[in-house]
């Protein structure tokens, strides 16, 4: 079958013929129809220094994917042959004390498809049954093929009720902007998403936020004004990972207000530590999706009427994966998908 593969330790991938994969006793084998390119791939692929601490060549890449499973292990009962799934890609150990009491997210043993083993940048990929979630109702391709990073976004937008809250939002990456249109859906007056690029900003209307505003030329305060606001957000999101945008939430966060922390900073930095206290502010980490009650309420959300499609700009055949990946790097632009259906 074709792969999408780092070969070797370095930049670049390559489109290889790599061996098909086999089922395990509890594993099922998905012929991938849909891949989403995740900011994790394209770490691997320029091989930073997080890709070469993390990344052992020769690898298949790829997490975000959907696809129909065509065989199953002999000892898997949830999955049958031809049911569509989408992959969670987190791999946990099933044996330490979180898995044991349900809380899978929270395994400290946890492996990554397409990181640590063998991903979906390819014709056929596999994994275990736990693994697989079954799409029950009809569900377009390209948005099961970015149900992992939906995942994250349901996961950091229903941290903390928002039914009539004020939202903020810093970071209008795909995931910020989905998890934007979680939290209008969900029932929060106000949903205020800031970012320093307008074509994501544009985006971000696109899924009706209140407010989408350029940090670049104006501040949250604005907003605040703006929306006829006195008190600050009473939830906050932070999905971009820049020091600057933590700050700026903790600034304008009520009394009692609570932040949901998804964006991973690349540096350490100072945090106004007074005003978490004074204000007695709840800040939560957020890594990956609750297994599986993230996933049970992301099909919720799409039944109920939730659209993404505009979060997805960008599909390209497998085969054109150069131009994606430098799509994707570019950054003007939101999910990027590959179609593997193509001969």
């Amino acid at each position: 079958m074709k792969a999408l593969v780092k070969v070797a330790a370095g930049p670049g991938l390559e489109l290889v013929d790599v061996p098909d994969p086999l089922a395990g006793p509890g594993d099922v084998v998905v012929r991938v129809l849909r891949t989403g390119i995740c900011g994790t791939d394209l770490h691997i692929d320029s091989w930073d220094d997080w890709a070469a601490r993390n990344v052992k060549a020769p690898l298949v890449l790829g997490h975000e994917f959907v696809g129909e499973v065509v065989e199953i292990g002999i000892a898997v009962t949830g999955v049958r042959v031809g049911d569509l799934v989408s992959g969670e890609g987190h791999l946990v150990c099933g044996t330490c004390r979180n898995c044991k009491a349900g809380r899978r997210h929270l395994c400290a043993n946890t492996r990554g498809l397409g990181v640590h083993v063998d991903g979906a940048f390819a014709q056929y990929a596999v994994l275990p049954q736990e693994n697989a979630w079954v799409h029950r109702d009809k569900v377009d391709l390209d948005v099961a093929a970015i149900f992992d990073p939906f995942g994250n976004a349901v996961h950091t937008a229903l941290s903390f009720p928002v039914i009539g809250e004020d939202v903020l939002i810093t970071g209008a990456g795909p995931i910020g902007i989905m998890a934007a249109a979680v939290a209008k859906h969900a029932g929060a007056r106000n949903v205020v998403i800031t970012d320093v690029s307008e074509h994501r900003l544009d985006i971000a209307r696109k899924v009706g936020v209140d407010l989408a505003l350029n940090v670049a030329t104006a501040t949250i305060a604005d907003a605040q004004v703006e929306l006829g606001m006195s008190e600050g957000f009473d939830v906050g999101m932070e999905m971009s990972g820049k020091p600057v945008a933590m700050q700026d939430m903790i600034a304008n966060m009520s009394h009692g207000g609570r932040i949901a922390m998804l964006g991973l900073p690349a540096e350490e930095f100072a945090v106004d530590w007074s005003s978490v206290v004074l204000k007695m502010l709840h800040i939560k980490g957020i890594y990956g999706r609750e297994m599986f009650e993230t996933w049970y309420s992301m099909s919720v959300l799409l039944q109920r009427g939730l659209d993404l499609t505009p979060v997805i700009t960008h599909k390209f055949g497998y085969r054109d994966h150069a131009q994606a990946f430098a799509t994707a790097r570019e950054g003007k632009c939101g999910k990027v998908v590959l179609d593997w259906t193509e001969a």
